[in-house]
């Protein structure tokens, strides 16, 4: 717990902007900012247990720092942080799809809220074995590899009936408005 504890504390040390507003807020009130992000934790668990809005908050957690964190990956020219941070985007999306099915039983626990905001923290968490990784390395990656061309053959044939549904609607809009244009002729 220690050597945890210690990493964390090492992490609040580094400059990025939740970082630099606590080292304002430690230097004006003179408490340390372990301190101030241990008590920043204990609220937001709180309020996910108990407060009005904890899907807003949680989806918010879930959502805002890694489209900030992968927006400045996708403008920096090191392509590792840009696969961490899809396979993050993977992973999420994955299990939103999941949780939109099971959302209406599990919303129900009380606890669900702080436990879903911890699994997407320890997804988006700065280590080389975060959630993501390791979901995407021993779940996702493999039961794609196996699946590979099933899903492209799905792809295709989904792909070549929306280009036909496409083509006949444009078909029917072009063949529409010239019979509307000649309605229109004959009124006149």
């Amino acid at each position: 717990m220690a050597g945890l504890l210690e990493r964390f504390n090492k992490y609040l040390h580094e400059p990025n902007v939740v970082n630099d507003t606590l080292g304002k807020i430690e230097t004006k009130t003179g408490v340390k900012r372990l301190y101030i992000a241990k008590a920043l934790i204990i609220a937001i668990a709180v309020y996910l247990v108990i407060g009005y809005g904890a899907s807003l908050l949680c989806n918010l957690i879930g959502f805002v720092y890694p489209a900030y964190i992968s927006i400045k990956a996708i403008e920096s020219t090191d392509k590792d942080d840009d696969t961490k941070w899809l396979i993050y985007w993977v992973v999420y999306g994955l299990f939103s799809v999941a949780e939109f099915f099971a959302d209406i039983f599990l919303s129900w626990f009380p606890f669900y809220y702080m436990i879903k905001c911890g699994f997407l923290v320890w997804c988006m968490a700065p280590t080389s074995a975060n959630g993501s990784m390791v979901i995407y390395s021993r779940i996702i990656r493999p039961f794609f590899l196996k699946h590979e061309a099933d899903m492209d053959r799905v792809a295709a044939d989904l792909k070549k009936k929306a280009q036909e549904a496409a083509d006949t609607a444009q078909k029917e809009v072009k063949k529409a408005v010239v019979n509307s244009l000649g309605e229109e002729k004959k009124g006149m």
